[in-house]
């Protein structure tokens, strides 16, 4: 199993999420989160004054797939999640040993397909 976080922009969580379950993967969590990359924020300007916010609101989204499917979502995610420009975000994938269903005590794969 792999588990897929992805960070994106936060007006392209509806369109992700959509894509998502489109792909069969309606189950996932969702953080409000904020943060920056290379870029260290964003100089905006409000009623002709200027700021630097330093972290930017950013959702945050994890989801738990069969290893065979890894390549699938991932690229559900670029294609939805993607302005073509800076700050559009990061996936990371990582391993998954074990996973268990609480309420049936059941393990394996079974439990996120």
């Amino acid at each position: 199993m792999k588990k897929i976080e992805a960070i994106i922009r936060p007006d392209k969580y509806a369109e992700v999420k959509k894509a998502l379950e489109a792909a069969g993967y309606p189950g996932l969590n969702v953080t409000e989160v904020a943060g920056h990359g290379v870029q260290k924020g964003v100089h905006k300007q409000f009623r002709g004054l200027k700021y630097h916010l330093g972290e930017i609101p950013k959702v945050k989204l994890e989801i738990v797939v069969p290893a065979k499917d890894e390549r699938k979502i991932v690229k559900v995610i670029l294609k939805a999640a993607c302005t073509h420009k800076e700050g559009d975000g990061k996936i990371f994938v990582s391993p998954v040993e074990k996973a268990w269903r609480i309420s049936s005590g059941e393990s394996g794969e079974k439990v996120v397909s």
